[in-house]
């Protein structure tokens, strides 16, 4: 794609302060977003994948547990310059973001119908009356039944599916120029989730909005995402477009999680393969590639000197000092066996 992405995060980093010191959960991420993409980011539970949404929001408690550095330039403008008065403007109105857990993120003494009314209004100069007719309206959009029943209903009184629909709903009620989706088919079984998935696509395409897809699922990243972003330890370590991950994947640790998924036409005799070893703690960050201590291929220049991310061939970037090296030679599925 071409012209200014509508997001832009260059260098960023997120410092949180704890009791054992400063932790980077984000170390240097850079990437960006155009207008009508959907860009997927996947990793191991704890790479820094929800914080890197949400530092993107700005949504941790500046004043006592968290610092950022870097840019994030939405719309040509660095959101980390903004006010928390103007921030709070931006939420909601041009970038909104769908959580994991959707009872955790709605008011359960709140209808649904108030909660998306109370979106509306807060962005957009509209009566109670028009904020109603919209929230019922976005509720049909996103395929809940009878709208105007469910508009007065509990969160408590929906289906998990319902409930998720119901956060998609409020997210999308202001026409988002951005959307934050992070891991919002986790907890709902395989039909509901395959109906949200084609929701997001074709909303995706109708409102034309930019979207960042979080997801620990290589099978949604095939289905909706244009590009992939792959997290280890708070720093992306590859990334390429959808395509590339499923045919010609660099990074030892993007093909470790390639290897692990069952393949219905594989040997069911064999064991599923497994990444060895453990993601390291934050507080105590390897000197050099954080994936070394996993890694088949780690030498000592691996383990005493972090690469940076390089550019492969077009939009494929990768972390590795002998990522060249195992893409002529095929060395991963040789030395994985």
């Amino acid at each position: 794609m071409t012209g200014q992405p509508l997001l832009e995060v260059k260098n960023l980093r997120t410092h949180f302060y704890t009791d054992r010191g400063q932790v980077t959960a984000v170390d240097g991420v850079s990437f960006h977003v155009h207008e009508g993409e959907i860009v997927g980011v996947v990793g191991e539970s704890g790479c820094g994948k929800s914080v890197m949404s949400q530092s993107i929001m700005r949504l941790f408690d500046e004043k006592y547990t968290v610092e950022y550095e870097g840019e994030i330039n939405f719309n040509g403008e660095n959101l980390l310059a903004f006010s928390n008065g103007k921030m709070q403007k931006i939420r909601g109105n041009d970038i909104s973001m769908i959580f994991q857990d959707p009872l955790s993120s709605l008011n359960p003494v709140y209808t649904i119908g108030d909660q998306i009314r109370e979106s509306i209004r807060l962005h957009q100069k509209v009566s109670k009356k028009e904020a109603f007719d919209k929230a019922v309206e976005m509720l049909r959009l996103v395929g809940i039944p009878a709208p105007e029943k469910r508009v007065n209903e509990y969160p408590h009184q929906l289906s998990g599916g319902m409930q998720q629909r119901a956060m998609i709903a409020m997210a999308l009620s202001c026409e988002p120029k951005l959307l934050i989706a992070d891991e919002p088919t986790t907890a709902l079984d395989v039909t509901i989730q395959a109906q949200i998935l084609d929701l997001m696509v074709e909303l995706n395409k109708k409102l034309g909005m930019g979207v960042i897809f979080i997801t620990h699922d290589l099978g949604v990243v095939a289905e909706v995402c244009t590009r992939v972003m792959v997290m280890y330890l708070g720093q992306i370590v590859e990334e390429m477009d959808t395509d590339q991950l499923f045919t010609r994947p660099l990074h030892p640790y993007t093909r470790g999680l390639m290897q692990s998924i069952p393949q219905l036409d594989g040997d069911r005799s064999k064991e599923l393969h497994v990444i060895k070893g453990t993601v390291p703690s934050l507080d105590n960050v390897p000197k050099g590639c954080r994936f070394a201590s996993r890694c088949p291929f780690a030498d000592d220049q691996c383990r005493e000197s972090a690469p940076e991310l390089r550019v492969h061939e077009g939009n494929h970037r990768v972390r590795c000092w002998h990522y060249e090296k195992i893409d002529e030679e095929g060395a991963y599925g040789r030395a994985s066996k």
